[in-house]
């Protein structure tokens, strides 16, 4: 989402390299650049201003006038109020209470709010929790429905709705059956629609004064700018929003949203959703963001995400194939599978310090999900022999693997070549004597 505006961040940095010292000339001329960019990502106007004032001030400090580097100080300048801007911490969900604890989920149609809401129940079972969802959406045809198939598919329970009941009358009892089952967090998927209205938000006031909810998220489509912005403010105006959850920051819009929502509303955005999977949700980090977009990379988030695929006895098994040159096309595809699972490549490579601004250069030679779904069809249509000694296979054999797998014999073989590579470089690692070599890969920990 922020490659335009992280490519224009570091174009300026790099002019600001050029320069020996930093002088009100050359700030002026960086802010200037910095406020274009603010704006074509679809920024609020208002926060634009408010943010070029702030680091114009911090910038011309005699100790910045002063300094032999002023590119770093200029960057460390424009990450803080950047992170200033998002919120500075990130903002957890309100559960210190006793359960159960209801959560609302509020928005417009089309931003993503019942899909969200299964997301998030995974969250909380991340969290040692019990989730419990409740459809409240009686208007939207199979609105009910949705959610039970999702909760069916994810194995988290649903409150069974009717969509001729009262929705205040749904959430209550929802919240005693909870209460009575053991449930701690209820997950409450209200009406939406597809603009502001007084029933809509007169529906949402009764169930916030029903259920006194712990939390009241607005799910707000990413992909809108600043009419998430206009729409978060309303929503905040009538309910007292704790929170955002902005859905579809994996397209293609300029990032407007995510940059001005707190400054404007009040309320922070306390997840952001990054794909379509059920586990494409995570915590919002103002501070991590603002790294990602001036091209320093998230190396927490990126371990984070390591970390949850392989625990720490495969990290091991790993560790010692790896020591003795035993890693197979079976270990191969496993580790393709987990990268997959950790998000897009680009948004991994987007984690990597100082590749944030380099995305465009980056497309061509990073292979995209088509790419990794080919090579994985072609591992597993080898036999358990063949994935596991790949000296074996002739010329006949690659022949039906790529009859086998969709492919032709020439992705086989290119295949093979990238592994042998592989392998060799595997080889020189092991001789070398370097100990340790699957923990310090991140994508094995």
């Amino acid at each position: 989402m922020f490659e335009n505006l992280s490519g224009k961040f570091q174009d300026v940095l790099k002019k600001l390299r050029g320069h020996g010292r930093i002088t009100e000339g050359n700030v002026e001329g960086a802010l200037n650049e910095v406020r274009l960019a603010l704006l074509e990502a679809d920024v609020n106007y208002k926060v634009v201003k408010e943010f070029v004032a702030a680091v114009r001030e911090k910038a011309l400090g005699a100790e910045v006038l002063a300094s032999l580097s002023p590119d770093q100080h200029f960057v460390k300048i424009v990450h803080d109020e950047m992170t200033r801007m998002m919120g500075s911490t990130a903002q957890e969900l309100n559960l210190a209470r006793k359960p159960p604890v209801p959560v609302m989920l509020v928005g417009l149609q089309g931003s993503g709010k019942t899909t969200t809401c299964g997301k998030l129940a995974l969250q909380l079972q991340k969290m040692k929790r019990r989730p419990y969802l409740v459809p409240a959406d009686v208007y939207r045809p199979a609105a009910i429905e949705q959610l039970k198939v999702l909760g069916r598919q994810l194995e988290i329970p649903v409150f069974d709705s009717r969509s001729d009941a009262d929705p205040v009358a749904i959430c209550r009892e929802a919240i005693r059956y909870a209460e009575l089952n053991g449930y701690d967090t209820v997950l409450l998927d209200t009406a939406g629609r597809l603009h502001i209205d007084a029933p809509l938000m007169e529906e949402l006031a009764r169930i916030k004064a029903a259920t006194d909810p712990g939390d009241i998220l607005l799910v707000a489509d990413a992909m809108t700018g600043q009419d998430a912005v206009n729409v978060a403010k309303a929503f905040h105006e009538k309910l007292h929003l704790t929170g955002v959850v902005l859905t579809k920051m994996d397209g293609d819009a300029r990032g407007g949203a995510a940059l001005s929502i707190r400054a404007v509303t009040g309320a922070p955005v306390k997840f952001v959703g990054t794909g379509e999977k059920a586990e494409a949700l995570e915590p919002f980090h103002p501070d991590r963001m603002a790294s990602r977009i001036l091209g320093m990379g998230d190396i927490l988030t990126f371990v984070e995400k390591a970390q949850e695929q392989v625990d720490e006895k495969q990290a091991k098994e790993l560790e010692r194939k790896l020591r003795k040159a035993e890693f197979t096309l079976e270990d191969f595809r496993d580790q393709l599978l987990r990268l997959r699972k950790m998000g897009s490549m680009e948004e991994i490579l987007g984690m990597i310090p100082g590749l944030g601004g380099k995305m465009k250069e980056l497309k061509g030679a990073a292979p995209d999900e088509a790419e990794l779904k080919k090579v994985v069809a072609i591992i597993d249509s080898m036999t358990a022999q063949e994935r596991r000694n790949a000296k074996v296979l002739n010329g006949s054999r690659r022949k039906r693997i790529a009859a086998g797998s969709g492919t032709t014999v020439q992705d086989v073989n290119r295949l093979m070549k990238n592994f042998q590579q592989a392998e060799e470089m595997i080889k020189r690692m092991s001789k070398g004597g370097k100990r340790g070599m699957g923990r310090n890969l991140p994508f094995f920990r």
